[in-house]
């Protein structure tokens, strides 16, 4: 079973919205190597595991469980970043006759910009939310979780998954420079580098030496400023369990990483702390949530409830 704190696991740094940059986003939301292909790869893979080799369990199912909340952070990242896009400003309120461009008033076209920059999906179906797609329209499909029964080779496909993942997340990073989109990015990219040592120790633990090969892309990662902060922090170097009945995967990732970066690996004790969730505000122009007044009064109501 799994347990739930409306929280973020990074926080997501405000900036303007950029509909182009939510939808290169997409790739590492609904990719073939995004986060909910790494979700439900691991998840799969621990749900399946067979035999008594405990300490790699809770190492794949471990990381599986924190890739729920990258999915999470990934997907609100999108919605901010397409969110209010149109500029559209209510002056007295969301059903505020007087507003020039109020949903079907005079003309008005609010949601103009869907025609004209990133995926109009964003707009037209989703109101102004993320989907499960990839960059290029492409639905999330079940077929991509690979999930062998053979440990070793499970491990082997994992590692290059987030290999793939970190050098993909590398690129979005040098194709925006929006602090929404990059906050996240570089939280994605030190988070990657620590699933690669992760598998990358699984593995030497079974006989394999990896010398200068690792992490993939293989460069100095510290010239993302965002990016090298965290890796101060041996962000990279650490992987949380999220169990509360105890964890055997410090017997497997233990000792010293796997790549060039170095360093001691570190299983902590507790999550991180995380930071407030809030939703995103209403937006009348794509009559989301589409409460009238009276409704409103009636949620309300039900808020208010002890």
């Amino acid at each position: 079973m799994f347990f739930h704190v409306q929280k973020l696991i990074n926080e997501i740094v405000p900036d303007e919205p950029d509909p182009a940059a939510a939808n290169a986003l997409q790739e590492g939301l609904g990719g073939q190597f995004g986060e909910m292909r790494t979700m439900m790869q691991y998840l799969f893979q621990s749900f399946n595991f067979r035999g008594k080799a405990k300490p790699y369990l809770d190492l794949i199912q471990g990381v599986g469980i924190e890739e729920i909340s990258h999915v999470e952070l990934i997907a609100t990242t999108i919605n901010r970043l397409v969110d209010g896009a149109p500029g559209y400003k209510a002056k007295g309120g969301v059903f505020d006759a007087a507003t020039q461009n109020m949903p079907g008033q005079n003309g008005s076209t609010p949601l103009n910009m869907a025609l004209h920059q990133g995926n109009i999906h964003h707009f037209l179906v989703a109101s102004q939310g993320a989907m499960p797609i990839d960059a290029a329209g492409n639905p999330w499909s079940g077929s991509y979780v690979y999930n062998s029964g053979n440990l070793t080779l499970d491990l082997i496909y994992n590692l290059m998954l987030e290999a793939t993942g970190r050098l993909q997340k590398c690129r979005l990073y040098e194709m925006t420079d929006n602090k929404t989109a990059r906050s996240t990015i570089s939280y994605l990219i030190v988070r990657d580098h620590a699933h690669e040592n992760v598998y990358a120790k699984a593995l030497e633990s079974l006989g394999v030496n990896w010398g200068k090969v690792l992490p993939i892309p293989n460069f100095d990662a510290t010239k993302f400023p965002e990016v090298r902060t965290l890796m101060e922090k041996g962000i990279h170097n650490q992987q949380y369990h999220w169990r509360l009945d105890g964890s055997e995967m410090a017997k497997v990732f233990q000792g010293q990483a796997p790549s060039v970066t170095g360093g001691p690996l570190e299983v902590p004790e507790k999550p991180p702390e995380g930071v407030p969730f809030t939703p995103g505000p209403e937006r009348p122009e794509e009559f989301s949530p589409g409460l009238t007044p009276e409704i409103m009064e009636l949620v309300e109501q039900v808020s208010k409830l002890k």
